[in-house]
């Protein structure tokens, strides 16, 4: 670790120093300081590691290194031979007097060569800490391969959560998998092995406790967690202090939370079975008190170990209002109680389908993998098997179809969803709409359109007229994508334009999300954008993680279309931490693409490569990088390798989001190629669709398109001045229209004419950090003979202006440098390269008039 490395080079140089490394048990704490004695060549290293024994004898620990009390005396003798480095592990169980004596000593060698390092948990208050944070997700895939290498991914995924990103929890619990379990054909396990040392070492320091303290904290660690009024039912708050003050809790205005999931299921799986089936009916009596119904039935059903069919028919009446998390836990408990094997099969499908939406894909993998299994191992023959088999047939293909809709970009997901649709569709239409709304587009351009429309007709004609709204938009968005795969365009506007307007009155967010495509199919990117943001927040408001990323896609796609890049960039950006934390690597990995296009728009060079080789691997990028690299041959001048890569495009395979891309690509392409025979099919097209969306911004790009393709000068003019007429025409759209038309003016020696549209392009582009765009302006300026330098084409930063605009990227990067982020840092979080953060903020620093990182600090917090 680099600070325990500064410590020891400073130290050796006589700046001497102290340090403490705060982390769980198993966090790596004493490794690291193991690590620290072996560096340390040339010293003379004292360890003084805290014991439980000694804590209440005072200067216990101090005696085992001197006979007396000068600590600080005896070091600095000792460090005019050699650098003297102290190490303290496990410094919470230190005797208070010693604490106190090496913590002063500590505050006074800033002048000599002594180094002390300590080792504790969160909460420790020796020196000044470093936090060990958690391992992060690849790290742990990593650890675990190593010791388990033919894991499956959500085995890989829940021993992931479980440990906590901790090194020695993931250690254990990979040597402790049977075969059965690394393959995904058994339960993960639970907590860790009888055997692991970390364990031990955690029920130790249980055990160290007071008895109340252990009494609450087993009742804290059951599932649900108990918030804190029904734990304290049990206690008074005074009794946690001890596990607080020990780094095991913290507490809060509501919950007691472990230092890390592993801890918690230490704890719980501590107690015998008699003892937790004791804690759990407790807590659902206290739950029942304060009126927390499901969490009373939940702890209910933790403690029973039979069949119970009034407690399984409860928790499933009880799971359909809750958020998906505890839904999740409700079906779950209610397949394992029920006696009804339909009942099960049910619950269970129920079950994964609320872990997937709660953005827990590994879960639903694991309870399909269980549903899928019980419907396979049916017991022997017995009076209607016939019905039994059937029913299990239908359990195996709705497990499918579930896998198929957390994975709908996959080309096998797709027959897999016309498979459920086909054989559900007359017992279950709704299921089955949702089915073909998944599998829709991709199929429609792909190779099952004459299948798709088949199923899509038959499940259409079953549309009575007299559903409620959600059910209702997804008749049309199915019936809307069958009518455009039939070529009827005008059908399908209709269909689409019906579902976004009975959106408004839905507030679900998968109708929302569907919806939200049907705008970007028509051209209304308003209402795209307004039902993307609603589905957003409605899925977050409601637990249904998963669906998040989902609608912030198609906010981040609405954005582009209307040309409000930083609200695509905000909502690509979260989109991609929020898909990564909802295992959606496909999906995250089109957020990068779109993100990549988003910084070839404004020439941003680095960091759209940085932004494509984020998303190197998933095959659904691939289409955006390619428009990304298009765009960034544009800005450098080689519209024939540009035109190359959005052929590429128009003409790839089918996927979800082809129908946009298909459209969104041409503008730049015709502007790559030129007046091209080839592409007037292309052309034709595209100009049809923009007139029939009916929407300025598109007739805009139509009217340029038209002016690209023709080679008649005055008609080329006719059509930019049209573009340059429509309302919706605005922002960088509008400049780069500015900038052809100025061109083609250069072109035609209409210099003075050309020279108006090229600084106002370059003006724009300016304002918008599109530093590349605006340079080529300024380049068609001089040559249509502009004499003054391109200093005079943008207004001249304001000095000392608290009140100037920032636009939203550098606002994005002045807050987090502001927050003592690095520009690599900065980099990191925006997906961007370090030269365009240093760009970014020498104009911020221009803008706001200030010099250095403090000014701007000072400056935005007074805003």
């Amino acid at each position: 670790m680099q600070e325990v490395e500064h410590l020891l080079r400073s130290a050796a140089a006589g700046h001497g120093g102290a340090l403490q490394l705060c982390g769980s048990p198993g966090s790596g704490r004493s490794a690291l300081l193991r690590q620290a004695a072996l560096r340390a060549d040339g010293w003379t290293v004292h360890s003084i590691p805290g014991y439980a024994a000694e804590r209440t004898l005072p200067l216990a620990a101090l005696r085992r290194l001197l006979p007396g009390d000068d600590l600080l005396n005896h070091l600095r003798t000792a460090s005019r031979h050699r650098p003297q480095l102290v190490l303290l592990d496990d410094a919470h169980l230190l005797d208070a007097p010693s604490a106190q004596a090496i913590a002063h000593a500590a505050r006074r060698v800033t002048g000599d060569r002594i180094a002390f390092l300590a080792a504790g948990p969160p909460g420790l208050a020796l020196f000044p800490a470093r936090h060990l944070a958690p391992l992060p997700a690849d790290e742990c895939r990593a650890l675990l391969s190593l010791h388990a290498p033919d894991l499956t991914d959500d085995v890989t995924v829940a021993l992931t959560e479980l440990s906590g990103g901790n090194p020695a929890a993931l250690t254990d619990l990979a040597h402790s998998l049977s075969p059965a379990q690394r393959r995904g054909y058994a339960p993960p396990p639970d907590t860790l092995p009888r055997d692991s040392p970390l364990r031990h070492r955690l029920l130790a320091e249980l055990e160290a406790l007071p008895a109340a303290t252990r009494t609450l904290l087993r009742l804290a660690a059951c599932e649900p967690p108990p918030p804190l009024p029904v734990l304290l039912a049990h206690g008074r708050l005074s009794d946690l202090a001890p596990a607080e003050h020990a780094g095991l809790i913290t507490v809060d205005d509501d919950h007691v939370r472990f230092g890390s999931p592993v801890s918690r299921s230490v704890t719980y799986h501590g107690m015998t079975a008699v003892a937790r089936q004791a804690a759990h009916l407790a807590l659902a009596e206290a739950s029942t008190g304060r009126g927390r119904h499901l969490d009373a039935l939940l702890h209910h059903a933790a403690a029973t170990s039979s069949d119970d069919a009034a407690l399984a028919a409860a928790l499933t009446q009880a799971a359909a209002p809750a958020a998906p998390a505890f839904a999740t836990e409700a079906l779950r408990y209610a397949a394992q109680l029920t006696p009804d094997p339909a009942a099960r099969d049910a619950a269970l499908l129920d079950a994964a389908r609320a872990a997937w939406l709660a953005g827990r894909p590994h879960r639903a993998t694991q309870l399909l993998r269980t549903a899928e299994h019980t419907a396979t191992h049916l017991t022997g023959p017995a009076p209607g098997t016939h019905v039994r088999a059937r029913r299990s047939a239908e359990t195996r293909l709705r497990a499918r179809g579930l896998a198929a809709e957390m994975r709908p970009d996959e080309p096998a997901s797709r027959e897999i969803l016309m498979d459920v649709a086909a054989d559900i569709g007359d017992a279950d239409p709704v299921t089955a709409l949702d089915a073909l709304a998944l599998a829709g587009e991709a199929a429609c351009l792909a190779g099952e359109q004459g299948r798709y429309i088949t199923l899509a007709q038959r499940i259409v004609a079953g549309q009575r007229g007299d559903e409620s709204p959600p059910v209702a938009m997804a008749y049309h968005h199915v019936a809307g994508l069958a009518e455009l795969a039939l070529g009827h365009e005008d059908a399908a506007f209709e269909r689409f334009r019906r579902e976004l307007t009975l959106a408004g009155s839905v507030a679900e967010p998968i109708p929302l999300i569907r919806a939200a495509t049907a705008g970007i199919i028509v051209g209304d990117a308003r209402g795209a954008t307004g039902a993307a943001g609603r589905a957003a927040v409605l899925a977050g408001a409601g637990g249904a993680h998963s669906l998040v990323p989902r609608a912030l896609e198609l906010a981040a796609l609405a954005g582009m279309a209307s040309g409000d890049y930083d609200a695509a960039t905000t909502a690509a950006l979260d989109g991609v931490a929020l898909a990564r934390g909802t295992g959606q690597t496909a999906l995250a990995g089109t957020h990068l693409g779109l993100l990549a296009v988003l910084a070839a728009l404004v020439g941003d060079r680095d960091s759209g490569q940085a932004r494509i080789r984020a998303a190197t691997g998933t095959d659904q990028a691939r289409p955006l990088c390619e428009w990304a690299l298009a765009l960034l041959d544009l800005v450098d001048g080689r519209p024939l390798a540009a035109a190359e890569r959005l052929r590429v495009v128009v003409t790839g395979p089918p996927g979800r989001g082809s129908v946009l891309l298909h459209v969104a690509v041409v503008p730049h392409l015709l502007e790559a190629a030129g007046p091209e025979p080839a592409l007037n099919r292309v052309a034709a097209a595209f100009d049809d669709w923009a007139g029939r969306t009916g929407q300025s911004g598109w007739l805009a790009l139509r009217d340029r398109c038209r002016a690209l393709r023709t080679r008649d000068g005055e008609a080329a003019e006719a059509h930019f001045r049209s573009a340059l007429r429509r309302a919706g025409e605005s922002g960088f759209p509008r400049a780069h229209t500015e900038l052809l038309y100025g061109r083609l003016l250069r072109r035609r020696r209409r210099h003075v004419a050309a020279r108006e549209h090229l600084r106002r392009a370059a003006e724009t582009f300016r304002l918008l950090g599109a530093e590349p765009w605006a340079a080529q302006s300024v380049r068609e300026l001089r040559a249509a003979g502009e004499r003054s330098g391109p200093e005079m084409i943008a207004a001249a930063p304001v000095r000392g202006d608290g009140d100037a605009v920032l636009t939203a990227q550098q606002l994005r990067i002045a807050t987090l440098v502001a927050e003592g982020a690095t520009n690599r840092e900065v980099a990191q979080e925006l997906h961007l390269s370090t030269r365009t953060v240093d760009h970014h903020l020498r104009n911020v620093f221009a803008r706001l008039g200030v010099r250095s990182r403090t000014e701007m600090a000072h400056l935005l917090t007074a805003r």
